[in-house]
């Protein structure tokens, strides 16, 4: 279990995520820049006193995750767009992680995105000490497949700990039989993905999101400069070159990921094209029913 000083930690870290999460959803507009909402996202977890647990994602349509804009980045959201936004505020270590989706401008997909954030109030309503896993997957199934929709099965919630995103278990989306139980102490993400497609995705191009992964030898004076930085400011967590505040960061990102000290994500995208739709809490698990933590 948590101390006191370690849950108002988690706790300030979901307030500030869940804020987050309300104020870039709030500027999904047509012709909108993805760049402004990024940066105004994490420069309301950065002004509220966190760290960054990972970039501000910003994935349309049927791309599910891990795209975040670039510095040169000019697009714009359009009419019709699917859109998540899925950010993350970290306090020394303690992390809240959410997200949620809005449509610019139709209703197209309406049923869609109610059908991720029904999943994910669903389980809300019992996750607790000692659910199992399956339980929660096959409760997320049951519920989108009542919409007409299905999950993404290879996308999973996970356990969070601290300066670790995803720890320990993960948590799925259908029923895959694992009777592992949820236990008090833990964080937990529910994310549950809902879609119109086949139900899985697959790695495309990268999406400007990397992670530091170990040490090498390097001949630029500058480049061990940035990651000492990198490694001072976003210690164990993914990031960006955007969010950096150090001379020519893309340059020294590109440079990194071709000499192995840093790794880079690659967007998700659903295999038949379908639309994704994703809603995330990140939840406390005390003795009773889990605490939600990322309302604003």
């Amino acid at each position: 279990m948590l101390t006191e000083e370690q849950l108002e930690k988690l706790r300030k870290a979901g307030r500030v995520s869940g804020a987050a999460r309300e104020l870039g959803m709030s500027m999904v507009k047509e012709g909108v820049k993805l760049y402004d909402v990024a940066q105004e996202v994490e420069g309301y977890i950065r002004e509220h006193g966190c760290g960054l647990a990972f970039p501000c994602n910003i994935s349309i349509n049927e791309i599910a995750a891990h795209y975040t804009p670039s510095c040169t980045d000019k697009s714009v959201f359009q009419i019709g767009d699917v859109v998540k936004i899925d950010c993350g505020a970290q306090l020394d270590g303690y992390v809240g992680d959410t997200a949620g989706t809005v449509e610019v401008g139709t209703n197209s997909y309406r049923e869609l995105i109610e059908s991720s954030k029904r999943a994910r109030n669903t389980v809300a309503e019992f996750i607790s000490d000692g659910v199992a896993l399956d339980e929660i997957g096959r409760t997320v199934e049951m519920s989108m497949r009542r919409d007409g929709f299905v999950p993404i099965r290879n996308l999973c919630g996970h356990q969070i700990e601290p300066y670790n995103l995803h720890a320990g278990l993960s948590v799925p989306s259908f029923d895959n039989q694992d009777k592992t139980q949820i236990k008090a102490g833990m964080v937990i993400a529910i994310e549950p993905f809902a879609t119109n497609g086949e139900g899985m995705i697959k790695d495309t191009k990268p999406g400007n999101i990397v992670r530091y992964i170990r040490d090498r030898p390097l001949s630029d004076p500058k480049a061990q400069e940035f990651v000492d930085y990198v490694k001072g400011e976003f210690k164990t967590f993914p990031f960006c070159a955007r969010s950096c505040d150090f001379p020519d960061a893309e340059n020294h990102v590109k440079y990194l990921i071709r000499h192995g000290v840093l790794s880079s994500y690659a967007m998700l995208a659903e295999v038949a094209g379908g639309i994704v739709s994703q809603h995330e809490y990140t939840f406390y698990i005390d003795t009773k029913k889990g605490e939600v933590t990322t309302l604003p």
